[in-house]
């Protein structure tokens, strides 16, 4: 955790030399789709050589295993570098559960830590109140099932990309309010056998900003 921490704060020392720095403060629903993570690891054990035929053959499945909706908040700081374009680096605490489907829905809260680096569009000029924006980035995704810890190096971390949109509404010159709307994904986390495809998430987020 400490290092993604140092990240977010070199890149937003860098932009603090350009003009219209913000600093916002969000929280919000996340909702969480794109399958299972994979066999439960104590029916088909990680690293052990289990072909997916031979998981399959002895019970396990690709949705023995899935992250439920949840809740995130976390923070974002920004500059812009024109009248429509600018660009944000943030960091998200997210808090969820690890679903057991083949237990019958027991579920362990977990947590996973993001950091995204994107450009935003604006369709309205800087000066503008409203300014509505469609964003797209890339960052990384540290997964931290129960029993680890981002914090000492552990979980799975995963490269992946967001996108979306939503609206910053300045209340004054140095306050102001934002909505966003983002999905973000990556590739299946935790290493499970009969894992496929990617995870995405669904970011609704309110937040709190100040410029300077």
């Amino acid at each position: 955790m400490r290092k993604i921490l140092v990240a977010v704060w070199l890149v937003l020392g860098t932009s603090a030399w350009a003009s219209g720095i913000e600093f916002w403060a969000l929280g919000g629903e996340t909702l969480m789709s794109g399958g299972g993570l994979g066999a439960d690891p104590n029916i088909c054990p990680i690293g052990e050589g289990i072909t997916p035929s031979e998981c399959s053959s002895i019970g396990g499945t690709s949705n023995d295993l899935a992250l439920t909706d949840g809740w995130h908040f976390g923070f974002r700081g920004g500059f812009n570098s024109g009248d429509h374009l600018g660009y944000e680096v943030g960091y998200m605490y997210n808090r969820t559960n690890l679903k057991y489907n083949d237990y019958g829905g027991v579920e362990e809260g977990m947590a996973y830590h993001q950091v995204f680096f994107n450009g935003l569009y604006y369709l309205t000029s800087a000066d503008s109140k409203v300014r509505p924006f469609g964003t797209a980035g890339v960052g990384f995704t540290n997964y931290a099932p129960p029993g680890t810890s981002a914090a000492y190096g552990s979980g799975s971390t995963k490269l992946g990309i967001d996108y979306g949109g939503g609206v910053k509404i300045k209340l004054t010159d140095r306050y102001g309010i934002r909505l966003d709307v983002r999905q973000a994904t990556t590739p299946k986390p935790l290493g499970l056998n009969l894992a496929s495809g990617w995870l995405r998430e669904t970011e609704f987020s309110a937040g709190f900003g100040i410029f300077f």
